[in-house]
């Protein structure tokens, strides 16, 4: 057990990539704050499946997208578990246009829950994490941050900069034992993909298209995830970790 006494707050955990994380990080031992914006009965769900691998879970409603929110999250982590060794910044949303229709609202939406909230949640619980002598950050990422994507231009603009954010927490905060990185995922096949209109044609492209023959699964991105959490991971800092079967170097 990995994370045995360990506490993990996974933002968006309550479907998708975000609930796969949770389920490995507790598989392994943490307990778990499942973080939900909308629906709480997907996080209800997640919660129980945590709670029957022998974990402890609580859920937190709270938008990442507002910094009083973000505070709040953190709070009700350190009262429920008494801090947190373990931060995902893995809840994301954004304005499927292209350029031309693109407004400054989506931009500052997209922005603020890709980017900003990593920033400001890392600053609310680091030092939860100090006071558990070190901790561990991941930054979840997309292929868009640096290839371009059908109407992507927001998402990829925010998912760039939440790479940026990864390096400068990285380098920050190493000294202290609070190590941070990124995932970055390839065509991953969630509900996401369908508010794509051509999600389905993206699927079967990224399938092609991929040396591994298979499209990348949450449960793909969330193995990586556990093991930046590790202790095998120390010294990976501030690295951009691709997970993509390949996708990116033959296309």
């Amino acid at each position: 057990m990995r994370f045995e006494n360990k506490v993990a707050l996974v933002t968006g955990s309550s479907r998708g990539i975000g609930r796969a994380i949770a389920l490995r990080l507790a598989a392994e031992g943490a307990d778990v704050v499942v973080n939900y914006v909308r629906s709480r009965e997907p996080a209800e769900a997640t919660a129980a499946e945590i709670e029957a691998l022998g974990r402890r879970a609580v859920i937190v409603k709270a938008n990442v997208g507002e910094p009083d929110e973000i505070k709040r999250l953190a709070a009700e982590a350190a009262e429920a578990f008494g801090g947190v060794d373990i931060l995902v910044n893995n809840a994301a949303s954004g304005y499927i246009r292209p350029v031309m229709g693109q407004r400054v609202k989506g931009w500052d939406w997209t922005m603020d829950i890709n980017a900003r909230a990593a920033l400001f949640l890392t600053q609310a619980v680091v030092p939860q994490m100090r006071e558990r002598g070190g901790g561990r950050i991941v930054n979840i990422s997309s292929l868009g941050s640096e290839r371009v994507m059908p109407e992507y231009v927001v998402i990829g603009a925010s998912k760039a900069a939440l790479e940026a954010v990864t390096r400068y927490v990285a380098a920050e905060l190493a000294p202290e034992g609070i190590i941070c990185n990124a995932v970055s995922g390839g065509v991953v096949e969630t509900d996401a993909l369908k508010h794509f209109e051509r999600g389905d044609l993206m699927l079967s492209m990224g399938r092609d298209k991929t040396p591994a023959g298979r499209i990348i699964t949450p449960e793909d991105l969330a193995g990586v995830v556990a093991f930046l959490c590790s202790a095998d991971a120390s010294m990976i800092v501030g690295e951009v970790i691709k997970v993509d079967g390949g996708y990116s170097i033959v296309v």
